[in-house]
């Protein structure tokens, strides 16, 4: 049998060229030319210019660092013949060096670096069958499928950006001749040889150090190999839970030993294996790029993190509904995650969420169409039917959204939004058409379920604003009105409706499932109703709707009285960054898009009462809001301290007290809700 190919760079390719003098041609051909023209052809424009001027300058290529300095580059095999790199019998202390700062880069990897500039900087990689060290050759080999694994894991998920992930390979292949089971098993029985050895060393920390990384690392590989598989089974799934487990005590060992190995502690350029500028030529001819490579101890913990949030992931694949999954989804992009578990969660939940059975049941759960409903007519089944088609992939987008970076979400956000417009014309063409087909008046039950989920998106969009830092102070009072008298209040309408569609269709089902019993067809009993299902919801968003109200009330008395600054006339329209902020709400059908005239008309009747008057309404909101935060069930005792904090400080203003230096924003409880700021001492009273 032979031995399969070792993987290799383009390095190591030496292809011949025929290279041809053309100075002096060149030379002849510019004499016509004055100083500044450039010769203009129909394959030759300003981005080859512009290429060609970036070539080979030191300032604009990367690939000329090369050149630069007295430092000279080592390859592999000038380090092996330098007796630089150790091939047989690594010391403890070395191959955890090696490991560590390894698996650093791989972090720094998947935190948008280029795999030249990181991974492949160990020249262990380089020739991965090289040592005669077991397990650094078998740690080399299962770095690649590492590699190869999550590359195919993001590229299915496909939620990442070029700011997230550089896919491109220079040259390396990634996918040695060892398949997926073949390697675990080869680091299965290298991490039984580690067990022994650390038995027979007993209290050595190094050996034990080394035997949960490469436990470690067979783990994490059989936990990808699984996430990745478009069919998971819920078997494998549980599997990977007692797995992530294992995973979880490993690196505990690891992060307690991550001193022991060289370089850890003085600095990884120790360690002659990581060679930082190997693979600068294999860079394309664009800006040098520091590459800041993570330290040992961060990465564990990077690892930390995404065994945790990978144990989030396994428990998305029990849920069915899509409001739930939408939950999950939203809570899970809220919290930061990693890109790698971003991805797996896309592709363990997306398609349970999204499916045309989930959104049956969420729409069932929502308003309860009666066209929905195994009892209807097959007119109107088919039309329901062909409603929850077109609804597939506005809701698939709803989902595959939450595994971008936030700042990509709103932009994303912004696309989305005009397939919910488009939605929402099906969505009543549905409604009239299930209607015609029962014979009964129409009602809203489809367009009911798409509104809802087009505010939802549009208060997702004015919301980001606040996380991503794109409004300045002195717009923070119109986007909060925004939200205030067009958002909230239709979403929380949007609700009413859907509770009372919802009533309807239960009380309809009681009726029918009493008068089928052989008995008269009894009237419901309007005083037995059952609870409302959306209640939680409704009080959730009438506290979010007072706390924008505060905040609108707030922030105009503040700029009334000269407390924020705000832009020069001559050199700023508000008009023009109002219809900006909200462009994007243009093309919808509902709610209509409010316009700039209706917002100064608020705001000058808000404000006709004086900055005193302001403050007093502005902390009601927030008392309001505080109570309802409380009550209810919604339990979110960051927002409930937000809003006492700011009630607080809205009765001192309204007292009569002013600062002496212009208020604060602080968003360290609630990245999209304040607390305004204003340190002891800082008010006077007038």
């Amino acid at each position: 049998m032979e031995k399969p190919e070792e993987p290799s760079s383009t390095t190591d390719n030496k292809p011949s060229h025929n290279w041809v003098e053309i100075t002096d041609v060149f030379k002849e051909s510019v004499k016509d030319l004055q100083l500044g023209e450039l010769l203009h052809d129909d394959l030759f424009g300003l981005f080859e210019a512009m290429s060609a001027i970036e070539m080979m300058d030191p300032k604009m290529d990367a690939g000329m660092l090369c050149n630069r300095g007295a430092r000279k580059i080592t390859s592999f095999e000038q380090a092996v013949a330098d007796g630089l790199l150790t091939l047989n019998e690594v010391p403890p202390h070395m191959l955890l060096g090696i490991i560590d700062g390894t698996l650093a880069r791989l972090v720094s990897w998947l935190e948008g670096h280029s795999l030249a500039q990181t991974v492949f900087t160990c020249l262990y990689l380089h020739r991965p069958y090289a040592p005669q060290d077991r397990a650094l050759k078998v740690f080399c080999l299962a770095v690649y499928k590492l590699l190869d694994v999550i590359k195919e894991l993001l590229h299915k998920a496909m939620v990442f950006e070029e700011e997230d992930f550089q896919p491109m390979q220079y040259g390396f292949h990634l996918n040695p001749d060892i398949s997926e089971q073949r390697m675990i098993g080869m680091l299965r029985e290298v991490e039984e040889d580690l067990h022994k050895k650390a038995r027979n060393k007993q209290g050595d920390p190094e050996s034990q150090g080394i035997f949960a990384r490469i436990k470690f690392v067979r783990i994490l590989l059989q936990v990808l190999n699984s996430l990745r598989k478009e069919d998971q089974q819920q078997n494998s799934l549980n599997d990977c839970q007692r797995l992530l487990n294992s995973a979880m005590e490993m690196l505990q060992i690891i992060k307690d030993s991550v001193k022991l190995g060289k370089g850890a502690r003085d600095g990884e350029e120790e360690l002659a294996c990581f060679e930082p500028s190997i693979n600068q030529r294999l860079l394309p001819p664009t800006f040098p790029r520091y590459t800041k490579i993570k330290k040992r101890a961060e990465a564990i913990e990077h690892f930390i993190d995404m065994v945790e949030r990978f144990k989030v992931v396994c428990k998305a694949q029990g849920i069915n509904s899509f409001h739930q999954a939408m939950e999950l989804f939203a809570e899970f992009s809220q919290s930061g995650p990693c890109l790698v578990s971003r991805s797996a969660l896309q592709l363990v939940g997306r398609n349970a969420g999204s499916s045309r059975e989930a959104l049956r049941e969420a729409l069932r759960n929502f308003c309860g169409p009666h066209a929905l409903s195994s009892r209807a007519i097959p007119t109107a089944r088919a039309t329901a039917d062909a409603f929850l088609a077109r609804a597939g992939r506005p809701a698939a987008l709803l989902l595959q959204l939450s595994g971008h970076n936030r700042a990509r979400q709103r932009d994303k956000l912004a696309v989305l939004l005009e397939e919910f417009a488009l939605l929402q014309e099906e969505a009543e063409r549905a409604d009239a058409a299930c209607a015609s087909s029962l014979g009964v008046p129409p009602k809203p039950h489809f367009a009911t379920w798409a509104l809802y989920h087009t505010l939802r998106g549009q208060a997702l969009y004015l919301l980001a604003g606040f996380e991503l830092e794109l409004y300045a102070e002195h717009e923070y009072y119109y986007v909060y009105w925004y939200l205030y008298e067009c958002i909230y209040g239709w979403l929380i309408s949007t609700l009413s409706r859907a509770d009372s569609l919802l009533q309807e269709a239960w009380n309809g089902t009681a009726a029918v499932s009493q008068g089928g019993k052989g008995g008269r067809r009894q009237k419901p009993n309007k005083t037995a109703r059952r609870p409302r299902p959306h209640a939680r919801d409704a009080v959730r968003l009438q506290a979010f709707q007072q706390l924008a109200g505060g905040y609108f009330k707030a922030l105009l008395g503040l700029l009334r009285d000269g407390l924020l600054q705000a832009p020069l006339p001559g050199f700023d329209r508000e008009r023009v960054r109002f219809e900006h902020r909200f462009g994007a709400f243009s093309r919808l059908p509902a709610p209509p898009p409010a316009a700039y005239r209706d917002f100064r008309a608020a705001a000058q009747a808000a404000g006709s009462q004086g900055s005193e008057q302001l403050f007093l309404c502005a902390g009601r909101h927030f008392a309001q809001a505080g109570q309802l935060l409380a009550a209810g069930g919604v339990g979110d005792a960051p927002l409930a301290r937000t809003a006492k904090t700011n009630f607080v400080l809205l009765r001192l203003l309204a007292a009569g007290h002013r600062p002496k230096i212009k208020p604060t924003f602080c968003f360290n409880e609630s990245k999209q809700f304040p607390v305004i700021c204003l340190t002891e001492g800082q008010l006077t009273h007038e």
